[in-house]
């Protein structure tokens, strides 16, 4: 509680006075994550982070699932944030689920890592929308088996790749030919799952291909949590890291 009470500048405040604002922002952040969704959004994108938790004796990994609508009106708003042991689809399945009951509806795609947890929970959550795979997620999938010395270069060539879906083929059969048949077959797993959005209208492209916006709120959260280090619990994990979201929301 100490490094938590610091993060929120609170040191010259009592235990008392503490108590009674934490239970504030605990209020506030709640109904900041049970307010009704009242616009339609018709892209999703989701994402989690791990932070550190105490139980007791132990530290465990705790994931922060996020998930940012980009509305029918070009806003994007941060819809949901949940903490669960890992990304399980089951996990994600009651997030996507408790969205729904606030309102959420029109979703025709959704952007994620090839987290399987993830891919699962989509599939039985928005029927009929479909999966872009985060082209930033792609590529550090594929460049993870590269060696470092070959790695500029071939990330230049992917770079490139993502634009065209021959070069993205061309590039796999390289890859194979130069012993990297990890990435290669990465490739060839997921290239139909690239495209998706060039359904969509032209301007949208930027938004929708990656899911960027997610990794700059993640950015976020851990530069500001860096001071707490480990939480002392789920409500303080969420705690924070609501306040936080629910000023990045408002901007």
């Amino acid at each position: 509680m100490e490094k938590l009470v610091k993060s929120f500048d609170l040191n010259s405040l009592s235990a008392l006075e503490v108590s009674r604002i934490c239970a504030i922002l605990d209020e506030k952040v709640e109904e900041f994550l049970k307010r009704p969704i009242e616009a339609k959004a018709r892209y999703l994108l989701v994402d989690a982070t791990y932070f550190k938790v105490r139980y007791g004796a132990q530290y465990k990994n705790r994931a922060l699932l996020i998930v940012v609508g980009l509305r029918q009106d070009g806003l994007r708003e941060i819809l949901g944030s949940s903490i669960a042991e890992s990304e399980d689809s089951g996990f994600w399945l009651t997030s996507f689920r408790s969205l729904k009951d606030r309102g959420l509806d029109g979703v025709e795609m959704v952007i994620s890592d090839a987290h399987k947890g993830i891919q699962k929970a989509i599939e039985s959550s928005f029927i009929g929308a479909s999966w872009q795979y985060c082209h930033v997620h792609f590529s550090r999938a594929v460049l993870e088996s590269v060696s470092k010395k070959d790695r500029p270069e071939i990330a230049e060539k992917l770079k490139e790749a993502l634009n065209d879906e021959q070069k993205l083929q061309n590039l796999a059969k390289e890859l194979m030919e130069q012993g990297y048949s990890a990435a290669a077959e990465t490739i060839d797993k997921f290239r139909f799952d690239l495209w998706n959005y060039k359904a969509y209208p032209r301007g949208h492209w930027k938004r929708i291909r990656t899911t960027n916006i997610i990794e700059r709120i993640n950015k976020e959260l851990k530069r500001r949590s860096r001071p707490v280090g480990a939480f002392p619990s789920d409500r303080s994990l969420m705690r924070l890291t609501g306040c936080i979201m629910i000023n990045i929301n408002e901007e």
